[in-house]
């Protein structure tokens, strides 16, 4: 259905973007992510969420630090390098620019 493929694109289009919104908050685990994402409802399940943090890695916004756990093996921690500040504060005027574009869209409507 067109609905269900436009909700898709719109939904990937932005997730990048709040990963490293999240990540940004401090260094945290993989599936900590994936946490403070469902809490935002916006639901991501590993097989998507590894790929983007290795593709955001190899890019340099990304690093992390393993980190021995008590219950079993060690852990990933990511955090933003300096180079992913930067390109989040980017894309954070991006979207302001694009929340702004999407509200006057909107309020045109009514």
């Amino acid at each position: 259905m067109l609905v269900e493929n436009t909700q898709t694109q719109m939904r990937k289009g932005i997730l990048e973007y709040c990963i490293l919104c999240v990540i940004a908050k401090g260094e945290i685990y993989a599936s900590d992510i994936i946490a403070e994402l469902k809490k935002a409802q916006l639901l991501v399940v590993e097989g998507t969420l590894y790929p983007l943090l290795t593709r955001l890695k190899n890019n340099g916004l990304l690093s992390y630090n393993w980190v021995e756990s008590t219950s079993g093996p060690p852990r990933k921690y990511y955090v933003l390098s300096p180079e992913g500040q930067e390109v989040l504060k980017h894309l954070d005027k991006t979207w302001q620019e694009l929340y702004f574009a999407v509200q006057t869209s909107i309020e045109g409507r009514k």
